[in-house]
């Protein structure tokens, strides 16, 4: 999920925004072309045909950023607390993009994966695993060392559980079909420097003025965010305070040489540690083929800081000036050390993958492109580990949408649909 946003401005020029201030450009603007933000804007026309919805993106395209740099995975929702807004989102928008996908032609592949316990000491953690998938209804099945050889002869592991809903999927072209059912049914959606936002003017009983970089000024009942890395920086522009920071963290992946693939045969995942909420060094067969390894999760300097070399200095400080920064390093700063040296030390990072496949070698990997998350963080040092909503006159700031966002976009959508259509009443 990804918008755009170069922040230089909270207002558009007032000569340019009061000319013909009555007319309104749409009903709704969404900021962000990535799955959430389209799913927003093809669950609008549904809920209410006719709704004039106009989509934002500073890419050329879709799927830029987070949505299109991830391992493709239909996450089954097994990890999620019961009652989180991820559980609910994910178990039921697992089923639903495997529906959606076979609906409309987009490869997919209902896989099943395992969860792999390596350590006696995750051996209770992955009992809860068990018991959280059966409160969610979800087909989980324990196997033994025996076991596990039959599904995935290459990995070792004390125990693991199969979990029957996990599948893989091209959020990519998920996205390009959104786009298109949204613009069949009336919807916008402008690129490139037409959809970079460098103002936002929110004026009471008036709505919403956005100037983007080619100088147009759009004009709409509401604003949705959906702008992913720039989320906090968007709702600053239109003059709210998030209680959230995006900070981005870098995933790096590698791949399997070709000749080395047959080492894996669908997903494979260790029993992730609940302190954190990234997954770990995972394994993952695509649905076009080839098996990503990875990621692991690094701090970014820069909010699109794909390797170490990108570094913005002002976004940069912006991030070290942020207190919630500091309390995470303060307080995590063991695994965060673990994590570097792996993404600096080529043998670090096979030993973290030797841990469930034995056979991998240092040549049998080759770097793949990296992916950032937007992670929201609150000032104390707390990592936002569901999805965070905020909400002001004319306004829905989608702060923070973790993994499963792309699995869950469609009741995702829904429920921000349901967000702005309330603010519209309100206004």
């Amino acid at each position: 999920m990804m918008g755009g946003v170069t922040p230089t401005s909270r207002r558009p020029d007032r000569g340019a925004a009061g000319a013909g201030a009555g007319r309104l450009d749409c009903d709704v603007l969404v900021i962000g072309a990535g799955v959430v933000g389209l799913s927003t804007a093809y669950a609008l026309t549904r809920r209410a045909p006719g709704t004039r919805v106009s989509v934002l993106e500073k890419e050329p395209g879709p799927a830029r950023h987070q949505t299109g740099r991830n391992s493709g995975v239909i996450h089954s929702g097994i990890y999620y607390p019961p009652g989180s807004l991820k559980a609910r989102f994910a178990v039921s928008g697992a089923a639903e993009m495997v529906k959606f996908c076979a609906e409309h032609g987009i490869p997919h592949e209902v896989t099943g994966k395992l969860i792999v316990a390596t350590e006696h000491e995750e051996l209770p953690r992955l009992h809860a695993l068990i018991q959280r998938g059966r409160q969610h209804g979800i087909p989980v099945r324990e196997l033994g060392p025996a076991q596990i050889a039959e599904h995935e002869p290459h990995v070792r592991g004390l125990a693991a559980i199969h979990v029957g809903t996990t599948g893989v999927c091209d959020f990519v072209a998920v996205a390009r079909q959104l786009s298109q059912l949204a613009q069949d049914a009336g919807a916008e959606v402008r690129y490139g420097a037409a959809g970079r936002v460098t103002a936002v003017d929110r004026r009471p009983g008036r709505g919403v003025a956005v100037r983007t970089a080619d100088g147009t000024v759009v004009r709409a009942r509401a604003l949705v965010n959906c702008a992913g890395l720039h989320s906090d920086s968007v709702a600053r522009l239109a003059g709210d305070t998030p209680h959230a920071r995006i900070l981005p963290f870098r995933g790096e992946y590698a791949e399997l040489v070709p000749e080395r693939e047959h080492l894996v045969r669908g997903l494979v995942y260790p029993v992730p540690d609940p302190a954190f909420p990234f997954l770990g060094v995972h394994l993952t067969r695509g649905v076009h083929g080839g098996v990503h390894v990875g990621p692991n999760a690094v701090p970014a300097l820069a909010r699109e800081g794909y390797g170490w070399r990108v570094v913005r200095p002002a976004e940069a400080a912006g991030l070290l000036a942020h207190p919630g920064t500091w309390r995470i390093a303060r307080r995590h700063w063991r695994y965060g050390a673990g994590e570097i040296r792996r993404s600096l030390s080529r043998p670090a990072f096979t030993a973290a993958v030797r841990r469930m496949l034995p056979e991998v070698t240092e040549a049998d990997l080759r770097p793949a492109p990296a992916g950032v998350r937007a992670q929201a963080v609150l000032r104390d040092g707390t990592l936002v580990d569901d999805f965070l909503f905020a909400e002001g006159p004319h306004t829905v700031h989608v702060v923070n949408a973790p993994s499963p966002a792309a699995t869950a976009s469609l009741p995702i959508g829904r429920e921000i649909a349901r967000r702005v259509t309330d603010v519209l009443g309100d206004g």
